[in-house]
């Protein structure tokens, strides 16, 4: 395919969705804190082309515009492609000269942002289970939407364990923050609207789960690992 947006890429992109490899590019390329522009000087193609990528669905770029891409994104054609999507990160080499650092409080409360998805430790009559929730950060709390009988709701009134992390699979690096306090269940019509008003996204697992759970921290603690 020659890298120019075809003549009908403007409307199919407004209208369509992207695709695997198009969101894998601009989940990237935003990672990396990168304009269109700047990525496709760095690949060498133009904007316009990056942008039909990224937006239109049915997209197939060819082997030599993935290697440039990931060349210029600093990852790998494998991982464009979507190749680990079912394995755990972290399967690449460590890094020739990695450094352990403790995180500020201020740095934690950044990597949680507002929102994403982490892990919740909990206790169960079967023992302690870890299992990944889709979670908002409001008023420096982290906030949860679960079912009454899902596994997540055993936490409320208890202290619990919260984990979210990044790993960078390319340059072997990467974060985790833990997060620690009492989780409890918010009822009251008020707060709850206020959660709904000001959360930033749902289960992704769908159904009815509109049981509300806050984590109010009582210690925030967080380590990176970065290249020297």
């Amino acid at each position: 395919m020659p890298e120019h947006t075809p003549p009908n890429a403007a409307s199919a992109a407004a209208g369509g969705t992207r695709g695997d490899v198009g969101r894998r590019i601009a989940q990237r390329r935003e990672e990396l804190g990168l304009t269109r522009e700047e990525t496709a000087e760095r690949a060498g193609t133009v904007p316009s082309y990056l942008q039909y990528l990224e937006e239109q669905s049915t997209a197939t770029p060819g082997t030599g515009v993935l290697i440039r891409l990931a060349d210029a994104l600093e990852t790998t054609v494998d991982a464009l492609r979507g190749g680990g999507a079912d394995l755990p990160p972290g399967v690449g080499r460590a890094a020739g000269h990695p450094q352990l650092v403790e995180l500020s409080t201020e740095e934690c409360r950044a990597r949680l942002s507002t929102h994403g998805v982490g892990r919740i430790a909990v206790s169960t009559p079967v023992g302690p289970v870890v299992v990944p929730v889709n979670y908002s950060v409001v008023d420096d709390a982290v906030v949860f939407r679960t079912a009454p009988d899902a596994t997540p709701a055993a936490a409320a009134g208890t202290q619990v364990a919260f984990e979210v992390d990044h790993i960078d699979e390319a340059l072997s690096r990467g974060w985790s923050v833990l997060v620690r306090g009492r989780a409890r269940e918010v009822s009251d019509p008020d707060a709850v609207r206020r959660l709904e008003e000001r959360a930033y996204s749902g289960p992704w697992a769908g159904g009815a789960r509109d049981m509300w759970l806050c984590i109010d921290p009582a210690e925030i603690t967080g380590r990176s690992i970065s290249v020297r």
